[in-house]
């Protein structure tokens, strides 16, 4: 940290590494993009039926027969 020899660093020599480590990570991103979309969207359905079915569960259970009887 401190040691008098080497030269400071500069603006390009930031911006050339975090484009070398960014440019890593943004292809592994890519490259797994179309899986986490397909699993979202299974998750997704997966929960919208399971409500649809909760939800007609709790309606048969909270609603009144009535019969009406003509005599």
């Amino acid at each position: 940290m401190g040691s008098t020899g080497e030269k400071p660093v500069t603006r390009e020599d930031l911006e050339t590494e975090l484009r070398r480590t960014l440019g890593r990570v943004g292809d592994t991103g890519e490259s797994r993009k179309p899986g986490i979309v397909a699993i979202v969207v299974l998750v997704g359905g997966a929960l919208l039926v399971a409500t649809y079915f909760i939800g007609r569960r709790i309606g048969r259970v909270r609603s009144t027969v009535v019969e009406v009887r003509r005599i």
